[in-house]
């Protein structure tokens, strides 16, 4: 982490935390449980946000709603990883774009709508790029935790005060693929901009009334359509470190090793995935020896992980549709 990056103060983290519980709570809930006035979590958020320092966004469950998701890990020649990563963060279709520590290798996630766009980029772009080297594929099988749904610090938000911001529980679980229309889209368009979009822009966006669009919204989210997301650069909550784990784990293992890497406070994502390496994961530490203690006290109590590599992030190119330069996140073109 770099000496010019603020880390954000104890009111800024517990509200950024708020949000990841409920990107949508209403301000002065979120103010009542930080004792604090609706006022004071206002102006916070809107000094963030004009900042370019966090963002709300609504986006798709891919899963939930029938999209063609992989993640997908590209080898490249040197010097090629910064263009072929912002080749990629201006797709729509890239929900995140990384460049890992050694500057020749990409990670991204990629979520296209039909299976003819999926397979047009494996299969034909990305293989017919020069600077490619390599390209490998991974489906996400089952997510253990997923995307910034939580956060946790040493100055967190209480269980009593977690409990009293938590949404009401999803509904619809092993139901069929919600479809998405139309207005849908138009929502979501508005949503993956900004999710606290008020229901009059959401109702103008989608051509229905502003109940209708409610109750759309409401729908949508307790079925795990969609999902809230909070896009905040993770060196500004004091995490200097990112890392991307790749496990491989015995099957009979898979799903306890799954749940304990979901209970660690350094993982904000874990998911069973295909290939040779099952399971991956996302790690939040604050240093280099930090990392290294996870590594070997974390990680390593897990006896069946049978192999692991550790990809340091060097950088993020793109956070769930947005673009960042390190300390400030910008929207796609």
């Amino acid at each position: 982490m770099t000496d010019e990056v603020q880390v954000f103060d104890l009111l800024d983290r517990r509200l950024v935390q708020a949000l990841m519980i409920d990107g949508r709570a209403a301000f002065s809930r979120i103010a009542a449980v930080l004792g604090t006035t609706d006022q004071t979590v206002i102006r916070r958020y809107r000094r963030l946000r004009g900042a370019g320092l966090l963002r709300v966004l609504g986006l798709p469950e891919g899963e939930r709603v029938g999209l063609y998701e992989s993640r997908l890990r590209i080898q490249c020649v040197p010097g090629a990883a910064v263009a072929i990563a912002e080749a990629l963060a201006r797709r729509p279709d890239t929900g995140w774009v990384k460049i890992f520590s050694g500057g020749t290798e990409v990670g991204c996630l990629v979520s296209s709508r039909t299976r003819e766009d999926h397979e047009a980029l494996l299969l034909r772009k990305l293989p017919r790029t020069q600077q490619v080297t390599g390209v490998t594929a991974q489906t996400m099988l089952h997510e253990y935790t997923g995307g910034a749904n939580r956060w946790y610090g040493r100055d967190g938000l209480t269980p009593e005060q977690i409990a009293a911001l938590e949404p009401g529980p999803a509904h619809g679980e092993g139901e069929d693929i919600v479809r998405l229309d139309d207005a849908d889209h138009a929502m979501l368009a508005v949503l993956a901009r900004d999710g606290r979009a008020g229901y009059p822009e959401l109702a103008a966006a989608a051509g229905r009334s502003e109940s209708t669009v409610r109750r759309r919204v409401e729908y949508l989210r307790g079925s795990g359509a969609i999902s809230f997301d909070v896009e905040v650069h993770s060196a500004h909550l004091g995490f200097g470190m990112e890392a991307g784990i790749s496990a491989t784990v015995a099957p009979s293992e898979l799903a306890a090793v799954g749940r304990a890497l979901a209970g660690h406070p350094q993982v904000p994502f874990a998911a069973a995935v295909t290939g040779a390496a099952n399971l991956a994961a996302t790690v939040l530490c604050r240093d280099q020896r930090d990392l290294y203690r996870y590594m070997t006290e974390g990680i390593g109590a897990l006896t069946a992980v049978h192999r692991l590599e550790v990809l340091p992030v060097l950088r993020q190119v793109k956070r769930a549709g947005l673009l960042s330069d390190g300390s400030r996140l910008y929207d796609a073109p």
